[in-house]
């Protein structure tokens, strides 16, 4: 059903890891493998959280913060009542990419580090703390994110009208003591 989607959870994966590898081959340039490589990491990074999440298995995560300053984080499942043999192959698809390449940049983390390769250890490290945040983000949600979607939705726009109807009954409040003391 989301065949486009499918192919961007892999390609910028499977781009940044082959880019990773073969990267000396085709550019002396450090700079640029390493520029290349992270613009891959933060491509998948954000159509992961914000695309293939949502539309390969129906989960989201985000930060918000509110009034008071606090961040919270928000994770999501949307309720699916049956689920085709396509889509579920897309999720298991979602799902093996979002495991196995976490695993293959911690491989390259300490094959990195014990060849004394340190200048490509802050792009590994990068590659491993994008990758584990998704993965993070989605276990997450699929392990505490019971609530539908539209509830959580609900639930927000309720307790962000909190706020705001209270200063409004204090408004009030204020003006009627007013009234009250202008009459005597």
């Amino acid at each position: 059903r989301h065949p486009l989607a499918t192919f961007f959870h892999l390609f910028f994966r499977v781009s940044a890891i082959i880019t990773y590898l073969f990267c000396d081959w085709f550019s002396n340039s450090f700079v640029a493998c390493f520029v290349t490589i992270l613009l891959l990491l933060s491509f998948d990074f954000w159509s992961v959280k914000n695309v293939t999440g949502r539309l390969l298995v129906g989960l989201r995560w985000w930060n918000q913060i509110d009034e008071d300053g606090k961040s919270h984080w928000v994770f999501e499942a949307k309720r699916v009542p049956t689920i085709a043999a396509s889509t579920e192959a897309e999720a298991r698809i979602f799902w093996l990419g979002l495991i196995i390449c976490p695993v293959i940049w911690t491989v390259f983390f300490f094959s990195t580090l014990f060849s004394l390769k340190l200048k490509w250890l802050a792009l590994v490290i990068a590659g491993i703390s994008l990758q584990t945040a998704n993965l993070y983000g989605y276990i997450h949600c699929k392990l505490g994110g019971q609530k539908s979607t539209s509830r959580v939705t609900s639930r927000f726009f309720v307790t962000a009208d909190v706020p705001k109807r209270q200063a409004r009954r204090i408004a009030d409040d204020r003006t009627e003591e007013h009234g009250k003391t202008g009459t005597r």
